[in-house]
């Protein structure tokens, strides 16, 4: 099997994995550390690949960017008090939380 068609299915393994859930339902991986915030510029599905791919040059440009990285404090409060539903995808040991649009 060639590389490209590994990361093609890769990338469709994790679209399948992806759903919509509320912030409510996955405080709890905020609270262990384990959210990391995905802006809305960024492709979710792309996102979690580049970290499977250990990708540190393109994930540390997304961070300085502002458009990935720890979910904050703020951030929390906000989708908790909006009751706000994200889409997420697990990148053990993180899970990527993204705003639907």
């Amino acid at each position: 099997m060639s590389e490209l068609s590994k990361q093609e299915i890769f990338r469709a393994k994790v679209n399948l994995e992806t759903a919509q859930m509320p912030w409510r339902d996955m405080q709890r991986y905020f609270a262990g550390g384990a959210a990391l915030f995905v802006s809305a510029e960024l492709d979710l599905v792309e996102t979690a690949f580049q970290m499977s791919e250990d990708n540190a040059v393109l994930i540390g440009q997304w961070m300085s960017q502002g458009q990935f990285g720890k979910v904050t404090d703020e951030q929390a409060r906000t989708w908790l008090d909006t009751d706000a539903m994200l889409w997420a995808v697990v990148v053990s040991p993180w899970v990527l939380v993204q705003p639907v649009k």
